[in-house]
């Protein structure tokens, strides 16, 4: 049952009429006594909640309400109606434990989708559950390791991949966070829909509208074809916006209204186009402490992660370095054609003693650097050792060209060249020793137009 609060009878009764057309039984309130009254009496199990009952609209009542139905009830759902002129509202109401707040006007859609999704949440409750009941039960064949908060983490992301709920990623760099929004996709009803992932780190205020939305030809100078935007290209499945933490202010304001009214404007066209992604967000940042810094908007953190998953660091799940390691240690068996390749058990112990400040991303590419220089076919921990000590960030002897010498450009490039003579023009091990694919590297060694001859690796 939902009890809808609002003192304007047109939204009482358009509400009203949308739920339950989609079934829901529903109770009606038009001020905070009676509303109070029955969340006592009838208890609810969603309460969608206006935050002006008069003319004056500070929200006092609405707020005051908010507080006593959270101190009565700390689990039940709760919706706050708004409006854009009232955001700061809606962001005072989260803080004080609403779960989703809506505008006015709304989206049909939306508001059944969200009501759907914070029922379903509140109903779910987590199981303590092993590796091997995980697996039975959800896709999770590409994240390693049996840590006890790492299964905590599994469950949650069972429990809420199906539903639409947004869902923020948060973790240091390389601990697999896109490998966790990957599995809330391809565990969601929306699996076989596109999976379209979004570095906003790399894209620029300038450009984020043509990359985000698209573009029609002549839109601007360089605008020579139309252009589809990657929200449109992930309609009806899910959006990944990995390093949100880096986007730029003016851009955070565009995102925001996209994900608050599911519409946007193609550049160049007046037309209103609707999307229907799931939103995965990431980041290595505290937004908390970027939101008090006033580099972040609160607003915009609140729309983005209606549920937070935080993934440790590896050096926080240490027992799991071995399965990682033999993970990675069978797909070079094939990749590289040597399919007697074992680690030694000493090995094993003083890779789990290592801090990895890259976590798991550095773990492999140490293991694949390894693999690639030594000739043995028992990896020790000499041969380890040797790659780890090849690095000089390891200890702080990296010397930098003086700000302004050189372009991050010539920069990549010069170490491209050094990388190929080092390895005698052998792909595979260059890319290995720069931390990139072969791929990657082919498209370097183009873009900077450096001749070559590649040897046999």
């Amino acid at each position: 049952m939902i009890l809808i609060v609002d003192d304007d009878l047109a939204v009482r009764t358009s509400l009203s009429l949308l739920l339950k057309s989609a079934g829901n039984e529903v109770l009606i309130a038009d001020e905070a006594v009676e509303a109070f009254e029955i969340v006592k009496t009838q208890h609810p199990e969603l309460i969608i909640l206006d935050l002006n009952f008069s003319i004056d609209t500070s929200g006092k009542e609405g707020m005051e309400l908010l507080r006593k139905i959270r101190n009565f009830d700390a689990a039940v759902p709760i919706i706050l109606i708004t409006g854009w002129a009232s955001i700061e509202l809606a962001v005072q109401g989260m803080k004080l434990g609403a779960n989703d707040f809506i505008n006015k006007p709304w989206d049909n859609d939306y508001v059944l989708q969200s009501v759907k999704t914070l029922l379903q949440l509140n109903q779910q409750q987590p199981q303590s559950r092993t590796r091997k009941e995980l697996d039975k039960k959800y896709n999770f064949k590409q994240i390693i390791g049996e840590d006890a908060g790492l299964l905590n983490i599994l469950e949650t992301i069972g429990r809420v991949a199906s539903t639409n709920a947004s869902v923020l990623i948060t973790g240091e760099s390389g601990t697999g966070k896109e490998l966790i929004a990957e599995a809330i996709h391809e565990n969601s009803t929306r699996a076989i829909k596109p999976f379209v992932k979004v570095n906003l780190g790399g894209i620029s205020a300038s450009l984020f509208e043509s990359e985000m939305f698209g573009h029609v030809r002549g839109a601007f100078t360089d605008a020579r074809f139309d252009r589809v935007g990657r929200f449109e290209m992930a309609n009806k499945g899910t959006i990944f916006l990995d390093e949100i933490g880096d986007l730029e202010t003016a851009s955070q304001v565009k995102l925001l209204r996209v994900l608050q009214d599911r519409t946007y404007e193609v550049l160049g066209s007046s037309r209103t186009k609707t999307v229907d992604a799931r939103v995965v967000c990431a980041t290595n940042k505290n937004l908390n402490e970027m939101v008090a810094a006033g580099v972040f908007r609160e607003d915009l953190l609140y729309r983005i992660n209606l549920i937070t998953i935080h993934l440790p660091a590896l050096r926080e799940r240490a027992a799991d370095i071995p399965l990682l390691v033999n993970f990675f240690i069978n797909n070079m068996k094939e990749i590289y054609n040597r399919p007697d390749l074992t680690v030694s058990g000493a090995a094993m112990r003083w890779l789990q003693r290592l801090p990895l400040p890259g976590n798991i991303r550095q773990l492999k590419n140490l293991v694949e650097r390894t693999v690639l220089i030594s000739r043995n076919e028992e990896l020790g921990p000499d041969d380890f050792k040797a790659q780890l000590n090849l690095s000089p960030l390891k200890n702080e002897q990296v010397k930098l060209p003086g700000v302004g010498t050189m372009t991050l450009d010539q920069m990549e490039a010069e170490m491209v060249k050094q990388a190929m003579n080092f390895h005698k023009n052998r792909i595979t091990k260059a890319a290995a020793a720069l931390g990139i694919t072969r791929n990657a590297l082919y498209r370097r060694l183009e873009k900077y137009q450096i001749p070559f001859n590649e040897t046999e690796d």
